[in-house]
């Protein structure tokens, strides 16, 4: 088997599991590839290669959408409560609107789909929108990444810990909101 045979063959799979719609590709495609041997610079080039797979597949769908939106009251109503969900939840990062770090984080807290979509919102085009919202995908597969090695090396089981990653992905969202939201009470109550 030539090396380039070899190398598609341990790097392929990996790709796949980066391709999966939901987070939970990627503990499980890290792993793969510190299994596989393929160095760190490998590994996150594969993602990013994901991320412009994702690119081809899901602009065309929002660009169909965008030109939808003026003509389908619905749409029309969807794309303005859009808008204005992005200005209240990027003020705290930018404080004026969704600029470059505000979109940034929306694709980190959320995924790239969701920043590209939001950076269209706030009018920025093809290139910009979608270096925002890889910027923030990179730096989430980073953590990810990151949380899984060192799990892994702790727990030294890749089920236990894509499981434990997995539920940390999924939970401490929900526990960051709701720490939030109860430090708003505390706050407007001590403010009335």
């Amino acid at each position: 088997m030539t090396d380039l045979a070899q190398s598609t063959t341990l790097m392929l799979p990996v790709l796949k599991l980066f391709l999966l719609p939901v987070g939970g590709g990627i503990p499980a495609g890290v792993l793969l590839a510190r299994t596989n041997g393929l160095a760190w610079p490998v590994t996150a080039g594969l993602y990013l290669l994901s991320d412009l797979v994702l690119i081809l597949a899901f602009e065309p769908i929002l660009r169909l959408l965008a030109a939808l939106v003026g003509r389908v009251p619905l749409l029309c109503r969807f794309s303005a409560a859009l808008k204005a969900a992005m200005a209240r939840s990027s003020l705290p990062f930018s404080g004026a609107g969704a600029g470059p770090l505000a979109l940034v984080m929306v694709a980190f807290g959320a995924d790239p789909m969701t920043g590209r979509a939001a950076a269209l919102a706030a009018g920025h085009g093809f290139l910009a929108g979608w270096a925002f919202a890889i910027a923030g995908d990179l730096l989430y597969f980073a953590v990810i990444a990151l949380a899984t090695l060192r799990l892994n090396a702790y727990f030294r089981d890749p089920e236990t810990t894509m499981l434990v990653v997995l539920g940390a992905m999924f939970a401490l969202p929900f526990l960051v909101r709701r720490f939030r939201t109860a430090n708003d009470v505390d706050k407007a109550d001590n403010v009335g």
